[in-house]
């Protein structure tokens, strides 16, 4: 008989794990740039949906079918009866919203050089075959799980598999273009919205507790209640300490707090406690989070600056690295016969052989898919292509962010209705052109966050009229150094304002004055101030030149 509570737990899991899709999709949007922006979400959107597809009709009877300890039968469709206390479907739900996370961890490592269609065939191939029968030896009844073999909710049933992958692919694709100089040295290329890349870290925070506690497949009795609340507070400290390592190792070894990077840290330590969030103590969970959150940092530097391979999300770090790490400290802090627990090297060795045998299927397997879908129908787009941005050349979508300005506050105003001044249809004349006062342009060029400031600073001396444009742009000394993800930032082209206006009342003196009173930090990128004298000035609608035109305008671009 179905046991109503047990079914619900599992339908509630399905759906938060199911959120992840989210949150990935946010994350790698984030952590890539805006050219780029659309691909990432159809990628994230398709390997749910064709990987829902493939895993109901080959992928799931291949890896919970009983016909030996290798592989499972040939089930098409879900015929067969996978009953326990809770329906099939339930179970089915469940373990399709899994293979889909093993599929979209590759999506980010992959990202900005990949051809669309190439990535679909991996997303098919990898839910159909090489996650379910890697998965069969796991928790299908396979030989891993008979050896004692220890992976609750996935660290390396789904995390490694997709890390693993995500490695061959970026691999065998290559960096994008520009990545590294001509001595081979990584060079940062920051993606487009950190705010979107931390709403996708929290979004996963929240649906991991689903992916761990919601692999007890039950909410029934009181020691399954006990441990699955256990599991929500080791899968939390887990995150909490990575996170906190992560931000004090980046604070010290680049002097500065790196804010993409403590991201990634509390996805490993949640990848990390993963395997063993049901078996290790709250202080087994910290200390597992503690590691992982430094050692990703150190996984990424290594992989990005060594080895040269170009992750722009840093996905095989976080799951394909900090998954075996997490599967193999299992073994060490389990209370029940770890290392530490005076247990032996027994259940260690066990977690170690399950790491090594899934990450040489998935290396083998996935590295010959890639390089045949290289040799067949092209993985990377063209030089050409990749510049112009995917979202361009694989959607003909010109932007993901169409007629979108970035907000910076005060820009648009717009006159009320009730002073508009009616369109007339005769040209006015040419008036003779004022010459109360000289004429002069200010541009000044700074900081994009100053315009708040510089605004309101020109406005209390009376200087009203001004064009704003967003500008890329550094100096003679190429500005101040930054750092992302511990790389420094080429400072060839720095985000910036550039405010113009036109002033002859208000003395132009005035106006340097109050504009580097209101600019200055005393640090490099504080930007410039230009001064031209002004011939003329013309005003359409009323014909007015000179001093005369200058009076009630105001511009916003």
């Amino acid at each position: 008989m179905y046991v109503s509570v047990d079914t619900l737990w599992v339908l509630l899991g399905a759906v938060l794990v199911f959120f992840m899709q989210a949150g990935f999709a946010m994350v790698e949007t984030g952590f890539t740039r805006a050219k780029n922006a659309g691909n990432i979400i159809m990628k994230n959107l398709m390997d749910f949906s064709l990987g829902s597809v493939v895993f109901w009709i080959l992928g799931f009877g291949l890896m919970f079918g009983t016909s030996n300890a290798f592989i499972g039968p040939i089930d098409l469709f879900v015929r067969g009866n996978y009953d326990s206390s809770i329906p099939t479907a339930a179970f089915l739900i469940f373990q399709t919203v899994f293979c889909a996370t093993a599929a979209t961890i590759v999506s980010g490592a992959m990202a900005e050089r990949t051809k669309f269609a190439s990535y679909c065939l991996y997303s098919l191939i990898i839910s159909a075959v090489i996650y379910p029968i890697s998965g069969h030896w796991i928790w299908g009844g396979g030989w891993l799980s008979s050896l004692g073999f220890h992976d609750f909710a996935g660290s390396t049933a789904v995390h490694m598999v997709g890390g693993v992958a995500a490695f061959w692919g970026a691999k065998i694709l290559g960096a994008r273009i520009d990545k590294y100089d001509d001595q081979g040295n990584a060079k940062a290329i920051p993606g487009h919205s950190l705010t979107l890349g931390a709403l996708g870290v929290f979004i996963l925070w929240f649906s991991w507790f689903g992916f761990n506690a919601g692999s007890s497949l039950s909410l029934t009795g009181d020691d399954v209640i006990a441990n699955t609340s256990k599991i929500f507070v080791t899968t939390n400290l887990a995150a909490a300490f990575a996170a906190t390592a992560t931000m004090c190792f980046t604070w010290i070894r680049y002097k500065k707090p790196d804010v993409s990077m403590t991201l990634n840290g509390a996805l490993a330590g949640l990848v990390a406690i993963t395997a063993g969030c049901d078996a290790v103590s709250p202080v087994g969970a910290a200390v597992i989070g503690i590691v992982s959150g430094i050692v990703v940092v150190l996984s990424v530097e290594f992989f990005e600056k060594v080895v040269h391979i170009d992750d722009p999300v840093g996905a095989i770090s976080v799951h394909g690295v900090c998954g075996a790490l997490g599967t193999i400290l299992t073994g060490v802090f389990a209370l029940d016969g770890g290392l530490v627990y005076g247990g032996g090297f027994a259940a260690t060795g066990v977690q170690i052989v399950g790491v090594l045998s899934v990450m040489l299927w998935v290396s083998v397997t996935m590295g010959l898919v890639f390089m045949i879908i290289k040799k067949t129908i092209g993985l990377r787009v063209s030089e050409t292509e990749e510049l112009a941005g995917l979202d361009l050349e694989e959607h003909g979508l010109g932007s993901a962010y169409a007629d979108f300005m970035p907000n910076v506050a005060g820009i648009h105003q717009l006159a009320p209705v009730e002073d508009a001044i009616p369109v007339v249809s005769n040209v006015p004349a040419a008036s003779t052109p004022s010459r109360e006062a000289e004429m002069y342009k200010v541009v000044i060029v700074s900081r994009q966050s100053k315009f708040n400031a510089l605004k309101q600073a020109l406005n209390d001396i009376g200087v009203t009229g001004m064009t704003l444009t967003q500008v890329m742009g550094c100096g003679m000394q190429k500005g101040q150094k930054d750092y992302y993800r511990g790389v420094a930032v080429s400072p060839t082209l720095l985000p910036k304002m550039q405010v113009e206006t036109v002033v002859s009342k208000v003395p132009v003196r005035a106006v340097i004055e109050a504009a580097k009173k209101a600019l200055y930090t005393g640090h490099m990128g504080d930007g410039k101030i230009f001064v031209f004298t002004v011939d003329n000035v013309v005003k359409v609608r009323t014909g007015e030149e000179g001093y005369d035109a200058l009076q009630d305008e105001v511009i916003a671009e």
